[in-house]
């Protein structure tokens, strides 16, 4: 035993030096190849203001925009296509076709890639949050960092960690926490080493309380929201996340804090923007970004353009583009029957595009459905905003029982909207309110990743799966949901490759 130890040790160790230069600014495949730095042995690979800075605005200006294939592309599946927004958009790819139909394995590529990406993620901001107290106490260097910057730096970090943690309990429940970067091996610490290099799951309840801790030193610490930078992992950002936390279901499920942390939010000076498109407008020149609404967004500019537009419709600037090829997260059936059941225009033609192309897959050719969140290749992805918070402010005032506080929050966004006030048998019990809610956050937040999960999160889930085939024969025949089947299995290699984790249940 002692001997397959040192093997799988050093393994990654070799791995880990040949790579750790670029630690920074290029993320490695296997997230312990991630936590290791044995290159030098003796100081470590990041000693001033200067290392902190930059491994700062790496967070930014690389891993965060890495986002765009796993936590955009990929996430919209698992969040509109397992639930009744979107079919998945291209039959030909197996492993988005499986991930509908609940058919996903461990060996499915969108699965194996997203848990290393997350990972990853959560090593790169470990680097910030492990090394920042010591720079700022040691730190020889003629420029060095205040305490400020200290601050907001490591809450940045924290904010990234807790967010992409978040993301995997979600999709797989029970997840490795790796908050420690393992030193460097002796022959008297393996046996103590040996669990930082090969991390086993965690339960749930304690991702949850790792989450809460990262979140709640963020909202202390982490920089005012700046009306022209909406990228920053603000005090609203966090404040916003740990409402989306209590949540869930969990053991810290708290819908009094939900609340309060709404409240926080929205003291914040954020305005729902006038005209709901204008979220994702743009004219001849630029996109809109930065609006009034927007909590946290990810920003690009015409010029260092988002790639991911064309996994969804055209990008506007450049139509012709790469428009070829039958595209993901394609609009329902289910979809626009409820926004034409409610006189839902506004919402429905900022969400929905209808164009021509060359496949017929889910709707004739002559007037195809694509999904129109992201128009341009200089289009914002937005993260967090002021009406997914009124909503969730709803949701917590229909769980504690304030159904008229309820209907408030939920009617400022349907007057937004161009829509009446909610009737009065909606508010009329929780039962009916809380339908609600969930139907106008369908509406609301139409293919900004929250579908599937809001149903899970009030056991809603497998009654909408399990009947959409027999509704809509342009669904994939799906496999039943259960309880194990709402959690994305372990992807195999990793298994393989780290002999401490185990397999969700039913995979």
């Amino acid at each position: 035993m002692i001997m397959k130890k040192i093997l799988n040790i050093l393994t990654i160790a070799a791995l880990a030096l040949l790579s750790a230069c670029d630690l920074d600014l290029y993320p490695e495949d296997n997230y312990n190849q991630g936590n290791v730095s044995v290159d030098d042995v003796t100081e470590n690979q990041y000693s001033t203001r200067a290392d902190m800075l930059g491994l700062r605005n790496s967070i930014y200006n690389s891993w965060l925009k890495s986002l765009q294939e796993v936590g955009v592309d990929d996430w919209l599946v698992y969040s509109e296509c397992r639930a009744d927004n979107a079919y998945n958009g291209s039959p030909s790819t197996g492993e988005i076709v499986a991930i509908e139909a609940n058919k996903q394995d461990a060996e499915n590529k969108n699965v194996v890639r997203d848990w290393s990406w997350y990972l990853n993620q959560i090593s790169n901001a470990n680097q910030i949050i492990c090394n920042i107290d010591d720079i700022a106490a040691n730190d020889t260097s003629s420029v060095k960092m205040t305490a400020q910057e200290h601050d907001q730096w490591k809450s940045e970090a924290l904010c990234w960690r807790a967010y992409n943690l978040y993301r995997m309990t979600l999709l797989w429940g029970d997840v490795p926490v790796v908050t420690v970067i393992p030193p460097a091996i002796t022959a008297e610490n393996l046996d103590d080493v040996y669990d930082e290099y090969f991390p086993a799951r965690q339960t749930q309840s304690k991702v949850y309380a790792q989450i809460i801790e990262d979140l709640e030193y963020a909202a202390q610490h982490g920089p005012d929201v700046d009306p022209s930078n909406k990228m920053l992992f603000s005090k609203a950002f966090a404040d916003g996340m740990l409402a989306r936390v209590y949540a869930e279901k969990s053991d810290y499920r708290d819908w009094s804090k939900v609340a309060r942390y709404c409240q926080a939010v929205e003291d914040m000076g954020f305005t729902l923007v006038d005209d709901y498109g204008d979220l994702w407008g743009y004219d001849d020149t630029d996109a809109k970004r930065n609006s009034s609404e927007s909590v946290c967004e990810i920003t690009w500019s015409r010029s260092s353009g988002n790639w991911f537009w064309m996994m969804f419709h055209r990008n506007a600037y450049n139509p012709n583009d790469s428009y070829s090829w039958a595209k993901w997260i394609t609009p329902s059936r289910s979809l626009v029957e409820a926004y034409e059941a409610e006189g839902d225009k506004e919402r429905m033609n900022a969400s929905i595009v209808t164009d021509a192309c060359s496949w017929s897959y889910y709707w004739p050719a002559d007037s195809y459905r694509f999904m129109n969140k992201v128009p341009t290749n200089a289009s914002s992805w937005i993260l967090m905003r002021l009406g997914e918070i009124y909503l969730l402010h709803a949701e917590a005032l229909t769980m504690t029982g304030d159904l008229a506080g309820a209907a408030a929050y939920v009617n400022r966004v349907r007057q937004r909207a161009g829509l009446a006030n909610l009737p009065s048998s909606s508010t009329s019990n929780q039962s009916s309110m809380l339908d609600a809610v969930l139907k106008e956050r369908r509406l609301e937040l139409a293919f900004e990743g929250f579908r599937f999960f809001d149903l899970v999160r009030h056991d809603k889930a497998k009654e909408v799966h399990d009947a959409m085939h027999a509704q809509d024969k342009y669904w994939q025949d799906r496999e039943p949901l259960t309880d194990e089947s709402i959690l994305m299995p372990v992807p195999q290699t990793d298994l393989d490759d780290n002999p401490s984790l185990t397999q969700n249940p039913g995979y």
